[in-house]
């Protein structure tokens, strides 16, 4: 979230960033969150004043016994003041109920390139790289060449699990293990530490990294338990280092998160209704950084540059988006998407996701670190590397060959065990179609 000391001296910035949002609700909260902080400060004053009373009073009652004087009129007003404290209290605490409301809800500072959009159709086009591959046959989608190629089942796992869930089979299955140790691999070489992260989070260290809403539309609550599967491994990361103050020398720190992660959306009917695009669980490899303020926009394009570098590796064509002020909701200062070419929709779709957050998610964690004599909020940024399920679609889609098989990139081949197509019939070892 904003810190509150920013709204108070920046209040006509947060302003104008809520009307680039196009978001005039939120625009009208400005001022009462700036009254109610200015009345909660006033009163908290005043409270302690009637602490420090209570506590002198018992002193100066103690030294009038001792002097024999008459002490009615200080028990009196010890009398009155447990219930004027009681009565400040409830009011400063409704004030900082009200206040904190706001303050999980309004949205980070944009940076000043963020395009200007009312949604994802004005997102602004940054670069293209990859070539485009013609077919002189019919393309199938990845759904259905991985049912006709018994890589895997998703009526059973409908049956078994429900919708939006599946089974990978074997050469597929080891494919998907191939692209998390390609991306890992390529990390760990870069300096990223990697990291195994619960797979739970207790809701107080979740409201710190996302969107409250999401609690609601995306994340998946253990019943009886303060306990949320994690949508990301972006999440538990940044919650790795709550409450913690770092010294300058130890940032940049950078980590590359390994996960299933677990989403209540879900794929729309059509060509992702069965399939491995848009599903309630899927594992991912995330980057992510905790910096100093001045070094977050040059590691945000590092960290967009690291997953460019995958895509290329693997010879699938994509472009760069930058999201436009309409379509990136409450975390991000800026977001790129790297959208992968899908040939037998001739469109282009979102595999990767870059954010800068700045100090939003550090304020709400309270990750600090010292500069000379004080503290300030460092600046967090996360990134995919590859969300294997997305890739998979991708790679399948562009490598399909005619026969039905699927050709597998040369840069997974080594993580593969020197295999160079899969679904491919063989003698004596058919692919299986399993019903």
């Amino acid at each position: 979230m904003l810190d509150i000391k920013f709204i108070r001296e920046n209040a006509d910035i947060v302003k104008a960033d809520l009307k680039k949002r196009n978001d005039p609700e939120k625009l009208n909260w400005v001022d009462d969150l700036t009254a109610k902080d200015k009345e909660y400060r006033h009163l908290l004053a005043e409270l302690e004043l009637l602490r420090n009373r209570r506590n002198i009073i018992s002193q100066e009652i103690n030294q009038l016994k001792k002097e024999g004087r008459d002490i009615k009129d200080k028990l009196n007003e010890a009398k009155e003041l447990p219930e004027k404290i009681a009565k400040e209290e409830e009011k400063v605490n409704s004030l900082k109920e009200k206040i904190t409301y706001y303050l999980m809800r309004l949205p980070n500072i944009l940076h000043k390139s963020v395009p200007v959009g009312k949604d994802e159709t004005e997102n602004k086009l940054v670069r293209k790289a990859g070539i485009i591959k013609k077919f002189d046959f019919e393309l199938k989608t990845h759904g259905e060449l991985i049912e006709n190629l018994g890589l895997g089942n998703f009526d059973q796992a409908a049956n078994v699990s429900g919708k939006g869930f599946y089974y990978l089979i074997g050469d597929l299955a080891l494919m998907e293990l191939a692209l998390q140790r390609f991306a890992v691999d390529s990390l760990i070489k870069k300096g990223y530490k990697l990291v195994e992260p619960p797979l739970m989070l207790r809701r107080k260290p979740y409201e710190g990294v996302t969107d409250l809403g999401d609690f609601e539309t995306m994340m998946y609550k253990i019943e009886g338990e303060d306990l949320y599967l994690i949508a990301t491994s972006e999440h538990p990361m940044a919650a790795l280092h709550m409450g913690r103050v770092f010294s300058e020398e130890e940032l940049p720190l950078k980590y590359c998160g390994v996960s299933p992660c677990f989403r209540k959306e879900i794929g729309s009917h059509g060509v992702d209704e069965k399939g491995l695009f848009r599903v309630h669980q899927f594992n991912k490899v995330e980057q992510f950084i905790f910096c100093k303020p001045e070094d977050s926009w040059k590691l945000h394009e590092e960290l967009i540059k690291n997953a460019e570098e995958l895509f290329k590796k693997l010879k699938l064509p994509y472009r760069i988006v930058s999201i436009c002020t309409g379509d990136i909701g409450i975390v991000a200062a800026k977001k790129y998407d790297l959208e992968a070419y899908m040939p037998r929709e001739k469109a282009y779709k979102e595999l990767v996701s870059c954010s800068n957050c700045t100090s939003y998610q550090a304020v709400r964690l309270n990750i600090k670190y010292r500069k000379n004599s004080a503290k300030e909020y460092i600046h967090t940024l996360n990134s995919t590397a590859i969300a294997t399920g997305r890739a998979l679609r991708a790679i399948i889609e562009n490598y399909q060959q005619k026969d039905g098989s699927i050709k597998v990139p040369a840069a997974l081949v080594k993580y593969m065990n020197g295999i160079k197509v899969i679904g491919k019939k063989k003698k004596n070892n058919k692919s299986i179609k399993i019903k």
